[in-house]
């Protein structure tokens, strides 16, 4: 019962963080589309579109520095209600996850199916130990055997539409083995609710960047 009501604890904590997100994301439209009335009606309309374009890099860049500065707030605050690891936290598997975003595509379609794809990974990870338990009369190609049974058929997913980001699953994978090897008391099912819960703020963040960016550019450029 404590686990559960600790997962809506979790959740309330990051809901209320993307509302503040998106808020941010109305008045930093708002703000430069006032910046521009007033780039029409000053003496500086003189300003190269250069200019403009580095306005535009200068105020993206801030705009993510800023979301980075909200994932770090974000762990400090929902850290203690995860089952594993409350001490330190898990603000890299945040950080990994907004990479997957950028090179499964900036686009919607893409981060849901990397979040697919995380899950998939997770699956496959526990299907590894399991299969290596099975081999455990050869204690040093026990792992081995079982990566290369597991990874032969995940492989075969990239014919399957939405279920084909083959790449986040080796990362979710990798996040997996990472927490079950180096975080005290790490089950199988702490592990995943961890890297899940993570793993998607991550990738929600990265469709935030590109979205928040993109009416930067689109306000300012234009």
């Amino acid at each position: 019962m404590a686990f559960y009501v600790r997962k809506w604890q979790t959740s309330v904590v990051v809901m209320f963080f993307v509302n503040k997100v998106f808020g941010l994301l109305k008045k930093i439209n708002i703000f430069v589309r006032f910046h521009k009335l007033i780039y029409l009606i000053t003496p500086y309309t003189n300003l190269k579109k250069n200019d403009m374009k580095k306005l535009s890099f200068a105020l993206g860049s801030a705009y993510t520095a800023a979301l980075a500065f909200i994932i770090v707030c974000i762990d400090q605050l929902i850290k203690k209600y995860m089952p594993i690891g409350a001490e330190s936290g898990f603000t890299y598997i945040a950080f990994v996850a907004w990479a997957v975003y950028f090179f499964s595509g900036c686009t919607g379609k893409g981060g849901i199916r990397a979040a697919i794809g995380y899950v998939v990974g997770v699956s496959f990870s526990i299907g590894i130990i399991l299969i290596a338990g099975l081999f455990a009369c050869t204690p040093f190609f026990c792992v081995p055997i079982a990566v290369f049974i597991v990874v032969f058929f995940v492989l075969y997913l990239e014919k399957v539409p939405w279920i084909d980001l083959i790449p986040a699953m080796f990362v979710a994978s990798g996040c997996f083995f990472g927490i079950m090897t180096y975080v005290p008391g790490a089950t199988f099912g702490t592990a995943a609710t961890v890297e899940l819960i993570y793993g998607f703020i991550g990738l929600l963040f990265g469709w935030i960047t590109i979205t928040g960016k993109g009416l930067i550019a689109k306000a300012i450029e234009k």
